[in-house]
């Protein structure tokens, strides 16, 4: 019953979504990836909004519920009928009546199996079009047959842009980077390397004294374009996973004729969501890096890049759960983890069932085993964490999403009180699971 109740409601607001885009012709910029969707969803809004009416996707908004959703500018109203009624009869007033609607949508666009960028390509054109990244084992890759399947799902999304629109390609990933020749869009690139229309360079982690320590406090890098550059700041956050959102969201405006200054005013007053590498203060004077919005093998990769890049104060301490829906790669690509941690990380706590290959990997590889414990919940392994806590203490927290890590956060920060502003998943619907 709630499988037809579900077909019923993603029918009508899909059917209202395709009207109120015919009816006020709002310009479109989508987004998808297996990396660094709604981080660049985010940071593309912050520029836009600088310049036009603009609304995005809420958090990480991209289904066949959510995408509809964004467009009839409504909430999810997970299992409340009345709410959906509501809902429902907020996309016909933009039908039957004319009101003032966005100039822009900036959508997230995900695919969890077969068929679902083509299902929604088929009804949605863009004016622009974000590729961010694929990797080799992309996240959900449980449910197709294969990465290339993964892939193909989603160029779906590029080949249905508008026939004037502009492909924004993330240069520094080759699978993302060959869809260049398969499109007649204009394209521009973005990455690391000055062979990208829009490169980043000299990125370096910033440090403050605090307790006797020298704890990290974000990051800064340059950001070129057709001989112009700007200086960009993150505070509160690590890695250079944040330079490739920065850099498509420059990518965007520059695609609208955008200037860069203008783009540069617009981005110092974006604020990161949480769960991304977002530095939290801990308890006893510790750091926390708190990446516990989700995880896949290309994520918790960069993640650990940037943890063994930081200067050591006392113990490195990798809190790290299990990576779900990748299938027949869940062994090999936990038990990978595993070995790059034990070159890392000081201690490891392993979290979920899947995690025990990371315990193991990284055994394997040499760390002692008295420094490697393993739980099957968040919450027990937060508790264990508090418990073995030392001043100056850096703590890597990350897991996919099923596995709820933000509660060893929780559970570890210096303010908890913040917590709903801080963390991820702190509505009341993830609270009840």
């Amino acid at each position: 019953m709630k499988s037809f109740f579900k077909k019923i409601v993603v029918s009508i607001i899909t059917w209202e979504a395709k009207m109120i885009l015919k009816k006020y012709k709002p310009k479109i910029v989508s987004i998808t990836g297996s990396v660094g969707k709604t981080s660049s969803k985010d940071a593309i809004f912050s520029v836009f909004r600088s310049s036009f009416r603009v609304r995005k996707s809420d958090k990480s908004f991209n289904s066949e519920i959510g995408i509809p959703l964004t467009i009839i500018g409504r909430h999810n109203a997970w299992s409340n009928a009345w709410m959906w009624s509501q809902n429902i009869w907020h996309g016909f007033t933009y039908i039957l009546f004319t009101k003032e609607y966005p100039k822009w949508l900036v959508l997230e666009v995900g695919a969890d199996r077969p068929g679902d960028i083509k299902k929604v390509s088929k009804w949605l054109n863009s004016d622009v079009v974000v590729i961010t990244r694929f990797g080799k084992v992309p996240v959900h890759v449980e449910y197709f047959s294969s990465p290339e399947q993964v892939i193909a799902e989603k160029t779906h999304l590029a080949m249905a842009i508008k026939h004037d629109g502009t492909l924004i390609l993330n240069h520094d990933d080759e699978d993302v980077l060959a869809l260049e020749g398969k499109t007649k869009s204009k394209v521009l690139t973005y990455g690391m390397h000055d062979d990208s229309d829009v490169f980043a360079s000299n990125y370096h982690i910033l440090y403050e004294e605090k307790g006797g320590f020298r704890f990290p406090t974000g990051i800064t890098f340059k950001v070129d374009y057709a001989g112009s550059s700007i200086p960009v700041n993150i505070p509160g956050a690590l890695g250079r996973a944040h330079l490739y959102p920065v850099l498509s969201a420059i990518s965007a405006g520059i695609s609208q004729d955008l200037n860069l200054i203008t783009i540069s005013e617009a981005l110092n007053s974006h604020i990161l969501p949480p769960g991304r590498m977002n530095i939290v203060e801990g308890t006893k004077n510790t750091l926390i890096i708190d990446d516990t919005y989700n995880s896949s093998p290309v994520a918790l990769n960069e993640a650990l890049r940037t943890f063994e890049e930081l200067e050591k104060q006392h113990y490195k301490i990798a809190v790290l759960g299990d990576m779900l829906e990748i299938g027949k790669y869940t062994v090999e690509e936990h038990t990978k983890i595993g070995k790059s941690v034990a070159k890392v990380a000081d201690i490891l706590i392993a979290v979920g069932l899947r995690a025990r290959y990371i315990a193991e990997g990284a055994l394997n590889e040499g760390m002692s085993e008295k420094n490697i414990f393993q739980f099957e919940k968040s919450d027990e392994a937060g508790e264990f964490l508090h418990s073995i806590l030392e001043p100056g203490d850096l703590i890597l927290v990350k897991g996919s999403q099923g596995v709820r890590m933000e509660k060893v956060v929780e559970q570890v920060m210096a303010d908890p009180e913040q917590k709903e502003t801080l963390l991820v998943r702190q509505d009341e619907e993830w609270k009840k699971r």
